[in-house]
């Protein structure tokens, strides 16, 4: 973690090839230090944050005034610190009949801010949540009466928590966690605040700010999605090849107790859609024996989407396991307890994140916490089973490997896709999918539920979702395209994006089949695509060309009229 003067170092950079992210900060505290560490926090993390702040407490002026600066500026993302010094100075001056209103009094006021912000920008919303405030007044007894100001402050976050559950374009930014994980002496400096008004000291600032965007990195598409693990003295103590299965140390005694705890959080990124992998020295039969016989092994073999343990390079057997995922390097954690193969990964694939483990392995989660590494913006039912995908998607790559031709291949998977206009039961699924989806995205245009909402709901929009099933299995929604009527006789095509696990099946083909067949028959002549390219989807730079559409300047045209349907394997349901 940079400390602050670092971060304004950063300030001094070139931001201009950058993604540009508008940020609005709003807060009842001073916030132009924040503003600074936001900044070169972003740099960090590939962001060019242009950033707006409003003067100081000026929240609800802002938000409530449509001809105010905050809409001028017309912001993507709107930062609001609500801070818990002014909510007790609120509390201090009300009578104390209001105490116990002081929880839903706020959250109300929450709830108006956002309705507003809805109504005049399409921005999403990042609050801060409360920091505790235990003023002593009744001591123990604080968590008993609701008329103490601790009391409300924990019942606030609560409730904060539950209203965001439903709301998709507002998220919570937990800063109470930084307090609790680095302590409040740290966070909070009293001097600092009577003179500045500073509720962050200086050496929280980078971690408020790194906290933040991850956040917004996670809207955009910067997140983690694989885990490569190493197994000795990582998964459990011990050499499985020297000291045997029955000496590693795992299980609820002793050194053997870290190990299960730091299995068990992983077992909890895997059920959350992370994938998991092996990347292991060592001979491959008795690296999947305790996966296989040892009774305290929480991971199971059904859990690795790929093993590779063989004695060959590190760095060259992540690669392949990039390969088969089909995933950016970007979005793979490495981590191994040896400083020289983290070295060696760290300097041959520089993509990659390889945390610095502590020494003691006892440290390694309280660590790994700090990272937060695997931030997230959307769960969805298909998380739970992407590990099982890919593993699918492994035996699949296995088995082309007996074809002698691919169509052959193709024709024996028995391929077939439901396609279904967006929905209230696919729209989480279709955001997520936009959001995580960077290879095979023609726009890189980020979707919140609520975005997907307004698109299902207008009538100058034409929504497709399409699943894929073969005799492997499901692998859900995998593809989604938005067309948009941009004249009488051409639609639009607004956005095309799709998941790498399905790519080199045909799915382009049936896809365009399905839009080019539902244009014609409403009476359209043209489709017209667009690629905007980004550093990771130009393996889309001649999608349009390849599948028969003309150039046309910055656009590309097919006309329906004349277009003859392409070959494919993949069957409607």
């Amino acid at each position: 973690m940079k400390i602050f003067s670092e971060l304004k170092k950063n300030l001094k950079n070139d931001f201009s090839l950058l993604r540009t992210v508008k940020i609005a900060v709003l807060g009842d505290t001073a916030t132009p230090l924040l503003a600074q560490a936001l900044r070169g926090t972003g740099f960090d993390t590939g962001f060019d944050l242009q950033i707006w702040e409003a003067g100081f407490n000026q929240i609800e002026r802002q938000v409530f005034d449509p001809k105010s600066e905050l809409y001028a500026f017309a912001p993507e993302v709107v930062i609001i610190c609500h801070s818990s010094h002014s909510l007790l100075a609120r509390y201090n001056k009300q009578d104390p009949s209001e105490y116990n209103s002081l929880a839903q009094d706020r959250l109300a006021l929450i709830g108006d801010l956002h309705i507003a912000l809805n109504a005049g920008l399409s921005a999403r919303v990042i609050y801060y949540n409360y920091t505790e405030i235990n003023d002593a007044v009744f001591g123990n007894y604080a968590s008993k009466t609701p008329s103490s100001f601790l009391f409300q402050l924990r019942k606030l976050n609560y409730e904060l928590m539950l209203y965001a559950i439903h709301q998709t374009n507002f998220y919570i930014c937990d800063i109470s966690s930084i307090q609790n994980q680095l302590g409040k002496a740290t966070f909070f400096q009293s001097s600092l605040y009577i003179n500045t008004e500073m509720v962050f000291s200086i050496d929280i600032l980078p971690w408020v700010a790194a906290q933040t965007t991850d956040l917004i990195g996670s809207m955009y598409g910067r997140l983690k999605k694989c885990l490569i693990l190493d197994l000795d003295n990582t998964l459990w103590g011990g050499i499985i090849g020297d000291d045997g299965i029955e000496n590693i140390q795992l299980g609820n005694l002793g050194i053997g107790k870290v190990f299960t705890e730091f299995q068990h959080w992983i077992k909890k990124l895997k059920n959350r859609g992370i994938i998991l992998a092996i990347c292991s020295k060592n001979t491959e039969s008795i690296a999947r024996e305790p996966f296989e016989k040892h009774a305290d092994m929480v991971l199971t073999l059904d859990d690795i989407a790929i093993f590779k343990a063989n004695w060959d390079n590190k760095a060259d057997n992540i690669r392949q396991i990039q390969t088969e995922l089909n995933i950016g390097f970007d979005t793979m954690v490495f981590l191994d307890d040896n400083p020289f193969e983290r070295a060696l990964v760290r300097n041959d694939i520089p993509a990659l994140t390889v945390p610095e483990l502590p020494e003691d392995p006892a440290n390694y989660l309280d660590y790994l916490y700090t990272l937060n590494l695997f931030e997230s913006t959307t769960l969805t039912d298909e998380d739970a089973n992407r590990t099982r995908q890919y593993q699918i998607a492994v035996k699949r790559n296995e088995e082309q490997q007996r074809y002698a031709d691919e169509d052959t291949f193709l024709q024996s998977l028995n391929m077939t896709s439901a396609v279904e206009p967006f929905n209230a039961f696919n729209t989480p699924r279709i955001a997520q999918l936009s959001q995580r989806s960077n290879q095979f995205n023609l726009r890189t245009v980020r979707y919140t539920e609520t975005d997907i909402k307004v698109i299902s709901d207008s009538t100058d929009f034409f929504s497709f979702s399409f699943t894929l099933t073969d005799k492997f299995g499901d692998n859900g929604l995998t593809c989604a395209i938005i067309l948009k009527k941009e004249a009488e006789d051409t639609l639009f095509i607004d956005n095309w994006f799709m998941s790498c696990r399905i790519l080199k099946r045909g799915m382009e083909h049936f896809t365009l089949n399905i839009i080019t067949a539902f244009a014609k028959a409403n009476g359209f002549s043209y489709l017209k695509g667009q690629y905007l390219p980004t550093s990771k989807n130009e393996m889309v730079k001649h999608h349009y060309r390849d599948l028969g559409f003309e150039a046309h300047g910055d656009h590309w045209i097919l006309d329906t009229g004349t277009y003859t349907p392409k070959k494919n394997y993949v069957n409607s349901k």
